[in-house]
């Protein structure tokens, strides 16, 4: 029996906190008239009631500090929409380091800062005083100052969106449950209320700490979890101007907002509860838990200690509720890919601040098919299932909540939830050393800690890391000798159907035409031309392609795909059946030969070239391609012949001097080849001529998704372009530094890393086409400045004569 509707919407959104209020809102001012709000209870009564209000902006990228100034936009003028006070107090912010790492950390958030345009300010310990004159300045060894930062009241803040969203025509109940939701194929046709039944064009889920239910409503995981948060409020004997700034001191774990003659009090502390395993009652509403007085002194203590007043005046109100945190922390935003009408924006641990900003993405992703911004950081298609297991998640989520003030060092790992999802080679590799990281819920080797090594897993923002010789080893044995690397975590698909190479010609920029057995590294673009995904497809037959692509990329990279597939042409992973061991440098193709009787030659197995091979008493698909710029294959093996195939491969490379690689050698190497990293050297708002990937286009095999946009971007010619820039020996830059020329900023590093074959640092950075040509320039990073030299774009074998030997 199908779905009867009693009525109609075109937009339903499921939650009326902030971040659903601020959605309804802009969905409406954007001309939405049909949209229809779905609260279950009141207003404001999930964690929006009981959140603080701070508001900060600066983050790490570009496009998410500007999420955050877009929110700050919106709270600026919504008064003077509206008529409703928001009791928006622009007091700004300021943040303390006690100690010289976390000083080193807000250095480098100030450098992002910089060269990004965004307004911050360097203050010694006495400037922090004049700003906040209660703190006890001792051990601090610097300051930010945003001028632009402050709070808001929460619950003012979501009435006026509601008001707002109606004043541009949406409608708002309260009190109506969603008891279920119906999906025919991959569309949301309705949901079904204590209300009735109310079918709807999209749907969009803004629920909150109940998201993940909402979600398991339609079988879509989502990785949005709920923990306890708790802050206090002093008592009312507190004298100070009214335009005191709010106040962070990630060293001593605690935030504060000046409230009314008192201080809002919290903090990110160790042990936190986690919350009903993302599952909350529905019933649950406008409630709160005991305090936990023992979590309490974590950084009550610690923030008495920093503002001596707190010994001076007692505790009002203790404020102990649920919060929505995902699994790492971040937002969770976007279509879901399971379905082609079911929108998410959830996970908000800091929904007040980005509530505003949020709305407006979320407004231009349902309307226009794209946020406007670069939000990859935020994307629900950057988890997938293994994210949202009940138990898994939460212990991620309370690492995450613990981690929100902990420094935050380049290359960091986590700990929670480790061991999930491990190659066939796991335990043969950490007995010989491997130091394992973690992408996508499975461990891979970083790194190899072998006999008699001092390296150690020690990060660093200035210096060298610990395992700085070590992966040098790695790479120059890459480049000087032969390595293998387990590369089991990349994400694999199988595209099968009558068509599917010709269904994937109209998909991919590069041309997959010709007879089967090679591989094409490709884009796959969106209409306008931007890099949607960054892949190698393997042509097997003319109704068989292989899709290969990065292990974090998975989950999207296929959901593009899919959406574009022809009917009879179907896509699924086969990532977990398929390990890949990627043999690599110019003796491995003494070793591969050596344990094969297939011709390995490379005029019998030029580049790119894929098939079958024997190894051993063991078959893999090889294919000559690889992501570290020498001579090698990926060998594609079947999960139970990994170990076997790894082992015959060790022992034959004996005798040339063969090593284990892990993924922070690829690194090295990648960057001396100039090969490009998706998602951060590019996205889908860089076209492949920008990025100098012109050659993985062919406009003249026909049409393709983006092709008449790239046909104009050739044709006019790229306003900026991609460069390689280097430095002589180390430098401490670690991506996000700014590039100047003649003391001005012009850019920023996309990535970057030491280059341990060359002895150099290199960088990547967009420039404005017209000096994408010069000679030098600067790249600024802690407060000091490097000369850097502007290089070919592969500074290492820039005429492939290894790669293709």
């Amino acid at each position: 029996m199908g779905f009867a509707a009693d009525r109609h919407a075109r937009i339903i959104v499921i939650g009326g906190g902030a971040v659903g209020c601020s959605v309804a809102y802009h969905l409406a001012r954007a001309g939405e008239k049909d949209v229809l709000l779905l609260e279950k209870a009141q207003l404001t009564q999930g964690s929006t009631w009981h959140a603080a209000g701070l508001v900060g902006q600066l983050r790490t990228k570009r496009a998410l500090t500007r999420l955050m100034q877009n929110s700050v936009a919106v709270y600026d003028r919504l008064e003077g929409e509206t008529g409703l006070v928001i009791d928006w107090k622009k007091v700004g912010s300021l943040r303390l380091a006690a100690s010289e790492t976390r000083w080193s950390e807000i250095r480098r958030s100030m450098q992002l800062a910089r060269s990004f345009g965004f307004e911050c300010h360097s203050l010694s310990a006495a400037e922090a005083k004049a700003k906040f004159d209660y703190i006890d300045p001792k051990g601090v060894v610097g300051a930010a100052f945003i001028e632009t930062d402050g709070y808001i009241d929460p619950y003012a803040l979501t009435q006026a969106y509601a008001k707002a969203a109606r004043d541009n025509g949406a409608k708002i109940q309260e009190g109506v449950l969603v008891e279920d939701i119906v999906r025919e194929g991959r569309r949301v046709v309705g949901v079904v209320t204590n209300a009735g039944n109310i079918g709807c064009d999209i749907l969009v889920n803004c629920a909150g700490i109940w998201a993940k239910r909402i979600g398991e409503m339609l079988g879509v995981p989502l990785a949005a979890g709920a923990v306890e948060h708790q802050y206090f409020v002093t008592e009312k004997t507190l004298d100070f101007p009214k335009n005191l700034t709010t106040l962070r001191d990630p060293d001593h774990n605690f935030y504060l907002k000046p409230d009314v003659a008192s201080f809002a009090i919290g903090g990110w502390e160790e042990g936190t509860n986690g919350c009903w395993r993302g599952r909350p009652p529905f019933d649950f509403g406008r409630e709160l838990f005991p305090p936990n007085m023992d979590r309490l002194e974590l950084f009550a203590l610690p923030a008495a200690e920093r503002l001596p007043i707190l010994n001076e005046t007692g505790i009002q109100t203790i404020i102990n509720g649920p919060i929505p945190v995902s699994a790492d922390g971040e937002p969770i935003m976007g279509l879901a890919p399971e379905l082609d009408n079911f929108f998410v924006a959830c996970g908000f641990t800091a929904g007040i601040a980005a509530s505003g900003g949020a709305g407006e993405a979320m407004a231009n992703w349902i309307i226009h098919g794209d946020p406007g911004l670069d939000l990859w950081p935020f994307d629900v298609r950057r988890f997938g299932a293994p994210h949202a297991q009940a138990r898994y998640l939460e212990e991620r989520a309370i690492e995450a909540y613990a981690a929100y003030y902990k420094v935050h060092w380049p290359a960091e790992e986590g700990h929670a939830g480790r061991g999930l999802r491990r190659s066939p080679l796991y335990d043969i590799l950490k007995r010989r050393g491997a130091v394992y990281g973690s992408r996508f819920g499975w461990e891979r080797a970083n790194w190899f800690a072998v006999g008699g090594t001092t390296s150690s897993e020690t990060p660093s923002f200035e210096g060298k890391p610990g395992w700085f010789d070590a992966v040098g080893a790695e790479a120059r044995a890459i480049r000087e000798r032969v390595a293998l690397i387990d590369q089991t975590s990349f994400s694999k698909y199988e595209i099968s159907g009558p068509g599917a190479r010709d269904a994937m010609q109209k998909i991919a920029a590069g041309d997959l035409s010709g007879p089967a057995g090679k591989a094409v590294y490709t884009q796959l673009c969106n209409a306008r031309g931007g890099i949607e995904a960054d892949v190698t497809l393997v042509h097997l037959s003319d109704d068989l392609v292989w899709l290969v692509t990065g292990s974090g990329f998975g989950v999207r990279d296929s959901a593009w795909v899919h959406a574009h597939l022809p009917d009879g042409v179907s896509i699924r992973e086969i990532t977990n059946s398929i390990a890949t061991l990627n043999i690599c440098g110019p003796r491995s193709r003494d070793v591969l030969q050596s344990v094969s009787d297939d011709d390995l030659s490379s005029d019998a197995f030029s580049f790119l070239a894929a098939r079958w091979i024997e190894i051993g008493n063991a078959r893999a698909l090889a294919v000559r391609i690889g992501y570290v710029g020498e001579l090698g294959w990926e060998l594609y093996i079947p999960q139970e012949y990994a170990a076997q195939v790894y082992e015959t491969l060790l022992d034959a490379g004996e005798a040339h001097g063969i090593v284990d690689a892990g993924y922070r050698a690829i690194e090295s190497c990648r960057l001396e080849k100039g090969y490009l990293y998706w998602s951060a050297d590019i996205t889908p708002y860089t076209s492949p001529y920008e990025a100098g990937l012109g050659f993985a286009v062919a406009l003249d095999k026909g049409d393709f998704i983006g092709r008449d946009a790239l046909v104009r971007a050739k044709s006019e010619g790229a306003k900026r372009k991609l460069v390689a820039l280097a430095v002589e020996g180390f430098a401490p830059f670690h991506s996000g530094e700014t590039v100047v020329v003649e003391g001005r900023p012009v850019g920023q590093l996309t990535s970057a890393g030491y280059g341990h074959h060359l002895g150099k640092t290199i960088g990547f950075a967009y420039l404005p086409a017209e000096i994408a040509g010069l000679n030098g320039c600067q790249i600024e990073a802690f407060g000091k400045a490097w000369d850097a030299v502007r290089g070919p774009r592969c500074h290492y074998d820039a005429k492939q004569e290894r790669l293709k030997s």
